[in-house]
């Protein structure tokens, strides 16, 4: 390697530790947790370019919102889902309402995309699920619950565990997919990124969701830790194949409970601060660079969602990402607010 490609330049953003090489290339290789290093991973200079590159704003705002998507939008067309998670009633850490009805009011015909619940609650069934997105102030444009008519069998290739997954048959309406996430924590998944969002979000509520949880288990949460990762990722990529490029990951750093925003108004206190908006094309390369903002906080309200995502093995999440072929784990880290 090339010594003027050598030399790293130590930064400070938000607080964050940041070895940087060219573009913004964050290391924090402190952490055993997060991705290697660009600079030290061994690999030719010839390749440093074949990196994923995943944008960065603090804007944390519909403004903010629109201003990342643009630049990771370039395959967004025809019949556009916007999938997110409309949360349990009252929920207090869901994204906005205001920045999602401006965010799709410029997407003419988009719809947001659910599915009902695997456990009983405020959306297991379509009629309970409506009147949620009711409270819940989901109520501007048309919303999909998309296993409401049935269901629909999608290939998981090379899965280990699956070879199909099943999911709202309505997923096959559309020609795009948007996947708008907001990051925290989860009591399974031990973190809930891009891959939780559809990996959970776009199975149905009854064979697919059961078909991750379950498994050969015979018991409802049977399948826990680095099975249930795995299996989560495996109905993602079902997903991601079947909108090929047509696919894109917007991760909102806000708000991030140790707890899914399905716990709603039993949701733990929030107390990391909030960081940003990540977006990218590529799913592996948004939620590691997302772990590795978590991670690399210097806020000590970080202490507890690591806890949670390294008790439930929630980094196996990005391992087995990478092992499918789904991404790549480095990537650049291109700063919208920098002048």
């Amino acid at each position: 390697m090339q010594k003027k490609l050598q030399k790293l330049v130590v930064m400070t953003l938000l607080g964050m530790t940041f070895t940087v090489v060219g573009d913004l290339i964050p290391a924090m290789a402190a952490s055993k947790n997060v991705a290697t290093p660009i600079i030290t991973d061994g690999r030719p200079v010839a390749q440093m370019d074949k990196v994923a590159t995943v944008y960065f704003t603090r804007d944390l705002s519909g403004k903010g919102l629109e201003k990342i998507y643009s630049k990771v939008n370039g395959h967004i067309d025809g019949r556009i889902a916007i999938k997110l998670h409309t949360g349990e009633k009252n929920g207090p850490n869901i994204l906005p309402r205001a920045w999602v009805k401006d965010f799709q009011a410029k997407l003419p015909g988009s719809k947001i995309v659910e599915t009902n619940t695997y456990y009983a609650g405020d959306r297991y069934t379509t009629a309970q699920h409506r009147e949620t997105l009711r409270v819940n102030g989901w109520t501007f444009c048309p919303v999909d619950i998309m296993d409401e008519n049935g269901t629909v069998m999608l290939p998981v290739k090379g899965g280990k565990h699956f070879q199909e997954m099943s999911m709202g048959k309505d997923i096959l309406n559309y020609d795009s997919l948007i996947v708008l996430t907001h990051f925290k924590g989860h009591v399974m998944g031990g973190f809930g990124g891009s891959a939780k969002n559809i990996g959970i979000g776009m199975a149905d509520g009854r064979i697919g969701k059961a078909m991750i949880h379950t498994g050969k288990s015979g018991s409802q949460w049977g399948i826990t830790k680095e099975p249930f990762m795995e299996n989560m990722v495996e109905s993602a990529k079902a997903t991601v194949d079947h909108f090929g490029k047509h696919i894109t990951f917007i991760n909102v750093l806000r708000n991030m409970s140790v707890s899914c925003d399905c716990e709603g108004v039993a949701a733990q206190p929030v107390k990391m601060k909030d960081i940003g908006i990540l977006a990218s094309r590529d799913i592996l390369a948004v939620d590691q660079a997302s772990v590795d903002m978590v991670y690399g906080t210097k806020d000590p309200g970080n202490h507890d969602m690591k806890e949670r995502i390294e008790s439930r093995k929630g980094l196996r999440q990005l391992s087995y990402m990478e092992e499918l072929g789904m991404g790549n784990r480095h990537y650049k880290l291109v700063d919208l607010d920098k002048k």
